[in-house]
């Protein structure tokens, strides 16, 4: 299993346009910052940027579709090349092979996070919007770890579903987190990024971010972990069959 992450690991470097999409990771703190430079506001609470720039539409759309995309990419192009048919004559689990993905998503995210956390630093602090914090900027940190792991657990789903194609996955991923985008108003448990969104904003602490539920964390946990087992137990059929 870990020979198998650290192989994963290794075929990264081969895929540039896998590396240039960690880019996508500027785009929120880039607009924050445009933002408060055409409000022409200073010494904001860095909690007011930090919305802008990490727990917004990251959480909600960039990180989804990008660790979606992702997924599509990483597995279908050794599908293409049958590199996948080459593993089961080793013979490799096709379990093992699964969760080498996964945690290879995993990975990716927490980059993807720690980069938007950098530029959400960068972009806040050098122009002179917020003021430099070592507890905010601990915090931005924190949460956006927490991103990173629990996110790539929420669309475990979504990888689950790439044994079956190309189109189908990349259509799969777009409704996912646009599903999970719509649902935040209705049910926070109903869905996996939502039950994320809970999760990070569990103590109503981030300005203009609120839930018209209550917050109950092993709740969200609960509602992530359902969707996964049933995921990965349609993933484990669906390996068997090849």
């Amino acid at each position: 299993m870990l020979k198998l992450i650290e192989t994963e690991l290794l075929k990264l470097r081969r895929r540039k346009l896998l590396l240039i999409m960690l880019l996508a990771a500027l785009i929120m703190p880039f607009f924050a910052m445009l933002l408060f430079r055409y409000k022409g506001e200073t010494g904001i609470n860095p909690l007011e940027f930090y919305r802008w720039s990490a727990f917004g539409y990251t959480l909600f759309i960039i990180l989804p579709v990008v660790l979606g995309i992702f997924c599509v990419m990483l597995i279908y192009e050794e599908k293409r090349h049958d590199v996948a048919k080459q593993l089961w004559i080793v013979p490799i689990s096709r379990m093992s092979y699964f969760f080498s993905k996964f945690f290879v998503v995993l990975f990716y995210s927490v980059v993807f996070m720690m980069i938007t956390a950098i530029a959400s630093a960068a972009f806040g602090v050098l122009p002179g919007y917020i003021g430099f914090d070592g507890n905010h900027i601990l915090y931005l940190f924190e949460r956006c770890l927490e991103i990173g792991v629990i996110t790539a657990f929420a669309l475990l789903p979504v990888l689950s579903t790439m044994t079956k194609g190309y189109i189908l996955p990349s259509c799969i991923t777009l409704i996912y987190a646009l599903l999970g985008f719509f649902l935040m108003n209705t049910n926070i448990y109903l869905h996996p990024i939502c039950s994320t969104a809970a999760i990070i904003m569990r103590d109503s602490d981030i300005p203009g971010l609120a839930f018209s539920q209550t917050i109950n964390v092993p709740f969200a946990l609960l509602c992530i972990a359902a969707w996964d087992i049933i995921f990965i137990l349609l993933a484990n059929i669906a390996l068997k069959k090849k």
